[in-house]
């Protein structure tokens, strides 16, 4: 049986990653590739796949939201390609076929591979959403609750962001820059207010001018004798000059 693969990952080079390892295989057919998690939707009810290659973090709709809108409906076996740390990796171990955390090998991958295939040959393809799958959703849905969308207007339209969505906030000048992914937002807010709605929502204020997303940070990189930039998942540097012990133990706590 040929594998009807679909690769949802809002990073190109990340796609080509999996693209190029697939084409090593043999018996996988790779039917959409998806930027965001909207249109990954789109191709599992269009292509029907055998296994989804999802990214967590993805504009539009989130890794999460995408098995939200697909509870249902023919539900493909889910490799989680994903550049969270280790804490929620352990979660998704029980409610996924597989994760991959970027960067990944193509040992690794091959690995993840073949779990599927294994599953699909004693189980098939489930109809919907598996109960470990749903609890996961259910988790992340339950964390998220409580914390008021942002919204930022454009001329054409009001985007409402949900605080777990933006990387880091920085200041300029009597506005904030909300940085979600590649993308900017600019709203009209002080650090001060910004700190403030969201504070609960595992940010910390790294510096006068930047508030981080907690989950978003990938290490501390040395920078002279005791000084430190944070460096987040998106590759992005930012300034820190709170206390080090500080930010390692709410790190901790994430």
């Amino acid at each position: 049986m040929t594998l009807r693969a679909v690769i949802a990952d809002d990073e190109p080079l990340a796609r080509e990653r999996v693209r190029l390892f697939l084409a090593e295989e043999t018996g996988v057919e790779v039917v959409a590739e998806c930027a965001d998690g909207a249109a990954a939707v789109e191709a599992v009810g269009i292509h029907r796949p055998h296994v989804l290659f999802l990214d967590i973090q993805m504009p539009r709709l989130n890794g999460f939201e995408v098995l939200e809108s697909l509870a249902g409906r023919a539900m493909p076996k889910v490799v989680f390609t994903t550049a969270h740390d280790q804490h929620a990796i352990r979660a998704f171990e029980v409610s996924a076929v597989d994760y991959l955390l970027k960067p990944y090998k193509q040992e690794r991958f091959r690995r993840a591979l073949n779990k599927v295939r294994d599953q699909i040959s004693q189980e098939g393809t489930p109809a919907g959403l598996d109960a470990g799958l749903a609890a996961l959703v259910a988790q992340w849905r339950g964390l998220t609750e409580g914390h008021p969308r942002i919204p930022v207007k454009s001329p054409d339209r009001i985007l409402f962001l949900r605080p777990q969505e933006i990387d880091h906030v920085e200041a300029d000048g009597n506005y904030v820059q909300l940085h979600v992914g590649r993308d900017r937002h600019m709203i009209r807010e002080t650090m001060a207010g910004m700190e403030g709605r969201l504070a609960t929502a595992g940010f910390m204020r790294v510096s006068r001018s930047v508030i981080v997303n907690l989950r978003r940070i990938r290490e501390l990189k040395p920078m002279g004798p005791g000084e430190y930039c944070v460096v987040l998942q998106s590759g992005a540097r930012v300034e820190m000059t709170c206390p080090l012990r500080e930010l390692q133990e709410r790190l901790v706590g994430i």
